[in-house]
């Protein structure tokens, strides 16, 4: 089963226009992904759209999103459950401590439906500051919430484990997800996965990973990453 679970949409400011969560599905679609999620950064407001590009495209939905802990590293914080992950992404915008948008300097930041409608956009710029949870306080927060906890990249250059704390605490991750696999800074050998981290359509699967599922939803992941 072909899964990634590190993608944005055109609600995240670094991401093109183009990625609406309907283009996101049709490219996973033809890259032959059985199982995607959406990751911006801190805040889920085109999940629900997301979530019915998926189901027309019979594609298994993750809900997520990218959020920038007190440590300033991005943690990617997976759901199930929409209901579940539009309220974490209330919870974690409202929380957020950045600055305005400019859209002009610092890129749109849209929500939109399943049919690529803009129905809104965010004031607060999502791709700078961060929250004022720590990144344990983040773990359980997701855990409590029947989520996976997943720190991003984490031997990359900047905004990763490795760049604001040079080691990789030993914690409660149900993954890490790497540039690199196998990756140095892993040594308590948490499961590693690999995510496109996709902000243009073209990036869509360059990074997925595979792993064999005996059904393919959200639980039977969260069972395989306990083994």
């Amino acid at each position: 089963m072909l899964i990634d679970l590190h993608n944005h949409s055109c609600l995240s400011p670094c991401g093109s226009l183009e990625m609406s969560p309907t283009r996101l599905v049709e490219e996973a679609a033809l890259k032959g992904i059985s199982m995607l999620a959406l990751t911006d950064h801190n805040a889920g407001d085109n999940l629900p759209a997301f979530d019915k590009c998926c189901r027309r495209a019979g594609i298994v939905p993750v809900f997520g999103m990218e959020v920038t802990g007190r440590e300033e590293a991005h943690l990617l914080c997976l759901f199930g459950n929409l209901k579940t992950a539009v309220r974490f992404g209330y919870e974690i915008y409202e929380n957020l401590q950045t600055i305005p948008n400019n859209p002009d300097m610092m890129g749109d930041q849209i929500i939109v439906d399943e049919d690529e409608n803009i129905i809104g956009e965010l004031d607060k710029y999502l791709a700078s500051g961060a929250v004022d949870f720590s990144m344990e306080e983040l773990i359980i927060m997701v855990h409590e919430r029947n989520g996976l906890f997943i720190p991003a990249h984490i031997d990359r250059p900047a905004f990763s484990i490795k760049s604001q704390l040079g080691f990789l605490p030993d914690n409660d991750y149900d993954a890490v997800e790497v540039m690199h696999s196998p990756c140095d800074l892993n040594s308590r050998r948490y499961f590693e996965i690999t995510g496109s981290d996709a902000h243009y359509p073209e990036n869509v699967g360059m990074r997925s990973f595979e792993i064999d599922l005996k059904t393919p939803d959200f639980e039977e992941l969260k069972l395989f990453l306990s083994k």
